[in-house]
């Protein structure tokens, strides 16, 4: 049960002294769960009896579990019950810049050298390279991995269906490669697919967050780091750690066969002025 919805969604139909209850409860869940009944009696100046009704109303069983609903509440996603304050909209905009800035940073400082030297080791030997993310920065990512390797010459295919990636991952084998993108690297459809091609000696690159339970499947991973802030209101600035990660080994790979990937982007700016026209900085595509 989501206590707080409940307690939100009856908020119209509650007696005054059952709306202070409410009231009490969602501006402080910690304090409402872990307080003696007497405390919270005293604090919405209601009766022990209207208290027990008010749970009831709410679909708890008796103020036992309406206690327990309430602890359970607090325990997660603390961040989101008390935000930080709204800043001035020029506030804000300095506020991502900075936590963008500040991510990429942190990223960079984390990555090894080591670590992409591998991952272009590993790739460069696969007959094909399938690339898996789900969910919104993941899924974009593993498409942005389409974009910048087939520009340099690798056979990759990218997908976030997860019947199509187990589809897929039952027919690999040691020479086909995974590079496997997720910001909490604790995705079950992407655990379970990534045991399922390893169990057939599929190789797989992950990027994701460090100690992941997906990091420890893989072969090479490229380490995300936690980005989040108590500014619930912006996105994820993680997600450009991973595009950082996944234009590091572009380039990387690009440049294990420097000669080649130079015609080959050649042909591909051939082709697109052909296309389109326009002045020769032009991005190739993007």
């Amino acid at each position: 049960m989501d206590i707080l919805y409940q307690i939100r969604a009856r908020q119209d139909s509650f007696s005054a002294g059952e709306g202070r209850i409410a009231r009490l409860m969602l501006d402080d869940v910690g304090f409402a769960a872990s307080a003696s009944l007497e405390a919270l009696s005293q604090r919405a100046e209601v009766s022990t009896a209207t208290l027990s009704r008010f749970a009831r109303s709410v679909g708890c069983r008796d103020l036992r579990d309406l206690r327990l609903q309430l602890a359970q509440a607090s325990g997660v996603g603390s961040r989101f019950l008390d935000p930080a304050g709204l800043p001035e909209q020029s506030a804000f905009h300095r506020q991502i810049l900075g936590d963008i800035e500040a991510t990429l940073r942190q990223h960079l400082s984390g990555f090894n050298q080591t670590s992409f030297v591998d991952a272009v080791s590993l790739l460069g030997k696969a007959r094909m390279i399938h690339a898996f993310g789900m969910g919104g920065p993941s899924s974009l990512c593993s498409d942005e991995l389409q974009v910048r390797l087939v520009r340099l010459g690798y056979p990759i295919a990218a997908c976030h269906d997860p019947v199509m990636m187990r589809i897929t991952a039952a027919t690999l084998g040691p020479e086909h490669a995974l590079i496997v993108c997720s910001l909490t690297g604790l995705t079950p459809e992407l655990l379970d697919v990534v045991e399922l091609a390893r169990n057939y000696d599929a190789r797989v690159v992950s990027i994701t967050l460090a100690g992941s339970p997906l990091a420890r499947l893989a072969n090479v991973v490229l380490p995300l780091q936690p980005a989040e802030t108590s500014f619930i209101y912006k996105p994820t600035a993680a997600r450009y750690g991973m595009l950082l990660a996944i234009d590091l080994l572009a380039t990387e790979l690009a440049l294990a066969l420097p000669d080649a990937n130079q015609e080959r982007l050649r042909r591909i700016k051939l082709a697109l002025d052909d296309y389109r026209g326009g002045p020769d900085s032009l991005p190739l595509g993007d």
